[in-house]
């Protein structure tokens, strides 16, 4: 895939892999577009990018989603890279009833159907173009539930699935199908969470060696955008599933462990 003078709309481009995609992809000498809800986050990734374009937009909204898509087509009428990185991941108890129905189901509004819309909403104008391409964030979590984050993982095995079936409708156009498959990489999508995490860790990367590794991917066309890591996770859950879930597992019990004690200090 060309990257050079490419134009490319990144979902949820003001942190974390999003941010760097900006970054790396404007280094090659693409035109970026970014999207996300928190128009302060725009406006001071614009100040260290100032040439890229921003619109103030929420994935979960089929209305934000329309009005995107005529803003940015009526534009930038050569948009012909979507990257759906938008996301959202959080530590879950399944037992705690103090969330609403609605509020249980935000990942899946963001995470998948945010994905699934947005590739329904810009297919059309995609398929238009002489070279154009999809590219679909989804996780390691994809291949192994993660018990302390449910919805998530159930979002980005969603996703995976959604991206493969696309990829084979689309076989035979001029839109390419890529999946990033990240594992855990260090950005700011956990800085909300009780659960402390592991910098150190093993299981984690930096997000510009993750983002480095989607470009090289996408410069040779591979369908999927993973290093190494991701290899042995799949490999790890074709071989001995139950080992690899029950060792995540660990995670919840800590969350849980955390939360009884936070709510027992406040009351």
């Amino acid at each position: 895939m060309e990257l050079y003078n490419s134009t490319v709309l990144i979902t949820g481009g003001t942190s974390g892999i999003g941010l760097e995609l900006v970054k790396q992809l404007t280094e090659y000498g693409a035109y970026i577009i970014i999207t996300g809800r928190d128009l302060h986050k725009l406006t001071e990734t614009q100040k260290h990018f100032p040439k890229i374009h921003v619109f103030q937009s929420d994935v979960s909204s089929p209305e934000n989603i329309r009005q995107l898509y005529n803003d940015v087509t009526r534009q930038f009428p050569d948009l012909n890279i979507l990257i759906n990185n938008a996301g959202e991941m959080r530590l879950l108890d399944l037992q705690d009833t103090g969330k609403s129905l609605e509020n249980m189901t935000r990942e899946i509004e963001i995470n998948l159907s945010g994905t699934i819309q947005m590739v329904h909403q810009f297919l059309p104008h995609l398929a238009n173009k002489k070279s154009a391409a999809i590219v679909n964030v989804s996780s390691g979590i994809a291949f192994m539930p993660f018990s302390v984050a449910p919805v998530y993982s159930a979002s980005k095995a969603g996703v995976r699935a959604y991206t493969q079936a696309l990829r084979l409708q689309l076989k035979g156009t001029a839109v390419k199908v890529f999946e990033m498959i990240p594992p855990g990489v260090k950005t700011n999508l956990q800085k909300d969470w009780v659960l402390p995490t592991d910098s150190n860790s093993s299981l984690t990367m930096d997000v510009d060696k993750m983002v480095s590794v989607a470009i090289k991917g996408l410069l040779k066309d591979s369908p999927e955008f993973k290093p190494f890591l991701i290899s042995i996770i799949k490999w790890a859950s074709r071989i001995v599933p139950g080992t690899l879930i029950n060792f995540g597992h660990k995670e919840f019990e800590r969350f849980k462990q955390l939360n009884d004690n936070s709510n027992n200090s406040t009351q």
